[in-house]
């Protein structure tokens, strides 16, 4: 697959704007049933018709930054993520994050690309808090968000249903405070390198 136009990237993976072109492989994920087990969506058959309708808002909604995540051996697509409900007044923004593609799973890309995510809200959008809710029964999605920084502030507990089982909702948060400047902070403030 050849290079796709991305704004951020580190050493793994590569964050690119939503794509029309990529519609099927968006709505195969979110047909997905152990894509979707671990989303706040109905775990439903997703039709191009519904798929449709979501990329359109989420290429004109304006309170939102949703990427495409690219692996960067290979530039396949691999998930969706970004920052949902930007406020930027109170200066706050709420995390979400899916890796769709099964072959990327446990291989650190997600780490990897909330990290990416984390670093555009607090150096380029100067947010100072990002929060996520993540179910209990995802406890890898929980150790991958520790390990970008995220903590944990607190539990609803009993407060979703996965099939015929109750679990606890986790919620997490990361504060700008806690995160040195990213080498974006660096690129908005000095320019990109000359020479």
């Amino acid at each position: 697959m050849s290079e796709p136009l991305t704004l951020l990237r580190n050493d793994e993976i590569a964050l690119g704007p939503l794509r029309r072109d990529l519609l099927e492989t968006y709505q195969a994920w979110m047909s997905d049933l152990a894509v979707t087990r671990t989303l706040a969506i109905p775990n439903m058959p997703m039709t191009a018709e519904a798929e449709s309708q979501w990329l359109d808002g989420a290429l004109t909604i304006t309170g939102d930054a949703i990427f495409t995540i690219y692996r960067r051996d290979t530039w396949q697509p691999i998930g969706n993520g970004g920052l949902h409900s930007i406020d930027h007044f109170h200066r706050v923004a709420d995390f979400g994050i899916v890796i769709g593609a099964r072959d990327a799973w446990n291989l650190g890309f997600g780490t990897s690309a909330t990290g990416l995510i984390l670093a555009y809200g607090f150096d380029v959008l100067g947010l100072e808090n990002i929060m996520l809710e993540v179910y209990a029964t995802n406890p890898g999605a929980i150790r991958a968000y520790e390990k970008a920084g995220f903590k944990r502030i607190g539990v609803r507990r009993s407060a979703f249903t996965l099939g015929r089982e109750r679990t606890d909702i986790v919620y997490m948060d990361a504060v700008a405070d806690d995160f040195p400047p990213s080498g974006l902070q660096a690129l908005l403030v000095d320019g990109p390198p000359r020479g």
